[in-house]
């Protein structure tokens, strides 16, 4: 494609050369950069594309696009636009062909609910037939393929790379969770999504790395729904008036509040032949329809509420629905693996309010014992730390403290510090540094009509140590003991 025709809606200055020249392709990693590519040069947290110009240039970049002043001497085409990150969305979007326009799109925003409510809505979906693609914290799911990526929201030029392979795949629809830090630095700028969800909004992602305030972190939500036509809005959430207000497309709203637009009503806690299953009703102008889904809690009602809407917006039918909520299961949040009559619950929970959330929700099904495994990532405050212990000390029968991805933190401070929050709370507890054989003793030591709650890593396969990251899955260490017994 002509560089000129990648550069169109985007207000640029050539520094050097011309933009009548063919383009291959376009990427931010100069590692990856071919002959008759053109360079991006990003600015993130950590780098700074620009350092990497030379690079691009020897690897085969026939065009470079900065947004700052750059002094080389070269007879490369070179691009100065205002901003490279923001723009990123529009030269990938002209790329391929701009997908998007083949796609019916749903954002999903919050702090948590995104990847449960997204596997919720797109198995409702699938129950009429149509092929529904994903991205998100799990990765990229396009035709059940698996691409995997680091980012719950991924950079633009992915996210539209995805889009065209969808598009060629058929998939008429595309469920996207969109996270605070992509809405903040333009990921999915160029994009208007027919149908936004919101979920819930708690004091997480605060910190120099994501965002400074919690202001800062609400408002990046808040974007969301200032690309959408048509918003789904939790009315239970303190965030709900501010985005309601803000918001410029048509609001539908969920949740326990009465004038809601769709009513929770009657959730009820079940436990049948060891599955935990939560049932509710939903009340819309007087018309009441209950629900069943396969997982625990109220959060698994209000995220199939909030899936159960754009489902009905949709014009999908109630049958379809009921079937789609019968056939949700996700990796990694509130996954049930059973051993007789004992469960273990393998869920992300990683901090105070989840775990809080999770375990009170569990104390609804009436397990004669609760036995928490969890420790705390690395980068995170002494007042999380302290927190997670004094939830988990105050609510479990027995805590396990163990290591989670301790990243570049002393495991024997993350440890310490989780250890002053349970003291606090006179809960019981071990402290089994690792995680597989804190995984092996709850095994070992756990009870009929007892449960283990395994918590923080979620679908992670890996653990995270002092930079390196080192193969580890809960589920297949839980799966060899099965198979040892």
């Amino acid at each position: 494609m002509q560089l000129k025709k990648i550069l169109n809606n985007i207000e640029y200055e050539i520094i050097n050369g011309t933009i009548d020249i063919d383009i291959k392709d376009i990427s931010y990693d100069s590692r990856e950069i071919k002959q008759n590519y053109a360079f991006v040069c990003l600015i993130g947290i950590d780098t700074d594309g620009h350092n990497y110009i030379k690079e691009a240039i020897k690897n085969g970049a026939t065009c470079i696009i900065t947004c700052k002043n750059v002094d080389i001497n070269t007879t490369t085409t070179i691009i100065k636009i205002k901003d490279t990150r923001q723009q990123l969305s529009i030269m990938s979007a002209n790329l391929f062909g701009n997908p998007q326009e083949k796609l019916i799109k749903i954002g999903i925003t919050g702090t948590k609910g995104k990847t449960s409510t997204s596997w919720i809505l797109k198995k409702i979906i699938e129950e009429t037939k149509e092929k529904v693609g994903i991205i998100g914290t799990l990765g990229t799911y396009i035709d059940n393929y698996q691409i995997k990526h680091k980012n719950t929201t991924p950079e633009s030029y992915q996210i539209q790379k995805f889009m065209k392979q969808m598009v060629d795949n058929n998939i008429k629809y595309l469920i996207m969770e969109a996270s605070s830090t992509a809405l903040k630095v333009g990921r999915i700028n160029n994009i208007t999504f027919d149908y936004a969800i919101f979920t819930n909004l708690s004091t997480d992602h605060i910190g120099p790395r994501e965002h400074p305030t919690y202001e800062d972190y609400k408002n990046s939500k808040i974007k969301l729904f200032k690309q959408s036509k048509i918003g789904i809005i939790n009315k239970d959430d303190q965030a709900f008036e501010e985005i309601k207000n803000q918001a410029t497309c048509k609001i539908y709203t969920y949740g326990k509040n009465k004038t809601s637009d769709i009513i929770i009503k009657d959730i009820k806690y079940q436990q049948n032949q060891n599955k935990l299953t939560t049932t509710f009703t939903l009340e819309t102008k007087g018309n009441r329809t209950t629900y069943e889904i396969p997982a625990p809690g109220e959060f698994s009602a209000q995220n199939s509420a909030s899936a159960i809407l754009v489902a009905r917006l949709l014009g999908i039918n109630e049958t379809q629905i009921k079937k789609g909520l019968q056939k949700f299961k996700v990796e990694g949040r509130c996954e049930i693996i059973n051993i007789g009559n004992k469960n273990i619950i393998i869920d992300f929970a990683h901090n105070q309010l989840s775990m809080e959330s999770l375990i009170k929700t569990i104390k609804k099904y009436h397990p004669k014992k609760i036995i928490t495994i969890f420790g705390c990532g690395g980068g995170r405050s002494k007042q999380i730390r302290y927190e997670l212990g004094k939830t988990a000390g105050k609510l479990s029968d027995l805590s396990i403290i163990t290591t989670d991805n301790p990243r570049n933190d002393n495991i024997e401070d993350i440890i310490r510090d989780i250890e002053k929050g349970i003291k606090e709370e006179q809960g019981q507890y071990e402290i089994i540094k690792d995680r597989k054989e804190a995984i092996i003793h709850a095994l070992d030591i756990v009870k009929e009509h007892e449960i283990i709650l395994l918590l923080g890593k979620g679908h992670e396969k890996y653990q995270e140590i002092q930079g390196k990251k080192y193969p580890f899955d809960e589920k297949e260490i839980i799966n060899n003991y099965i198979k040892g017994r």
